[in-house]
């Protein structure tokens, strides 16, 4: 185990943190009394959320799609968990300046810039662009950055994952995942598959029927991504910050899933020195 994290001098900045995982990720660090600043653009969501009497989390104001904003929130900074991300398919949450059409949306399956003009938050902007920037903004020193990525990077072209990267998500996931790799900066990336259990915050079938492991099956890391299945959200948010205390998870690729009946508690170390 890592005994720098333990530091009361650490900072750690989450990025995304008023997602699904995201928020779990920020209740998790605070359980164990660690030092947590959110980069957030919106401070009334996150007070609601997180600051009360019992925890208090530091706020940076900013966007990551802005660098300007970025700079500030670094300072002290030890960790970073990015947890951030935005709809595979064409919503709301891609914040078109103008509505696209049906054509424009069916045409760009063939040539996504028709969209990518259109949008200010799409999976380039945010999956691609958005973490490139956070990681070359990140203090040279960093001890370490989790990456939140997905499985079906490598199977792009493989069923399903070839209906998910129709506008470009994996693409996108897959090009922050290799900037990183390539920075120099010790890092963990976790590749969830499709994400169950709440916060239900995303647009998708899961959300609809509250999909949920009722907390029974148990967590299979793999690496190579050659898993399958589904991952609860709070065994992913989990990992991200159980990863940062093993030296075992330094610049290792690897998936999560949910499968099999699940053990009393999850020895996270036996599982980290698996890969």
């Amino acid at each position: 185990m890592n005994p720098v994290v333990n530091s009361s001098e650490n900072m750690i900045l989450v990025v995304g943190a008023t997602g699904g995982v995201g928020q779990l990720v920020v209740g998790k660090l605070l359980a164990k009394n660690l030092p947590v600043r959110i980069f957030t653009r919106n401070r009334d969501k996150v007070n609601q959320m997180f600051n009360h009497e019992n925890h208090q989390v530091d706020i940076a104001i900013g966007d990551i799609r802005e660098s300007d904003t970025i700079t500030s929130a670094m300072v002290n900074v030890t960790s970073i968990i990015c947890c951030t991300g935005t709809s595979a398919f064409p919503s709301d949450k891609w914040q078109f300046t103008t509505s696209p059409n049906f054509i424009d949306v069916a045409l760009s399956i063939f040539n996504r810039d028709i969209l990518e003009g259109k949008a200010k938050n799409s999976p380039m902007k945010v999956d691609s662009e958005g973490v490139k920037r956070l990681v070359s903004l990140a203090p040279k020193n960093l001890h370490r950055f989790v990456l939140v990525s997905s499985c079906g990077i490598l199977r792009k072209n493989e069923f399903p994952f070839k209906i998910l990267n129709l506008f470009g998500v994996l693409d996108a996931k897959k090009q922050g995942e290799d900037f990183l790799i390539n920075s120099g900066i010790p890092y963990t990336i976790i590749r969830p598959a499709r994400l169950i259990d709440g916060p239900y915050t995303s647009s998708d079938l899961n959300t609809l029927l509250q999909a949920t492991t009722n907390g029974k099956l148990n967590v299979v890391l793999g690496t190579g991504d050659q898993i399958s299945g589904e991952s609860s959200r709070i065994d992913v948010a989990a990992a991200c910050v159980e990863s940062l205390f093993y030296e075992t998870t330094v610049n290792k690729v690897f998936e999560i899933v949910n499968q099999g009946e699940r053990t009393n508690t999850i020895d996270w170390e036996r599982l980290f020195s698996q890969l």
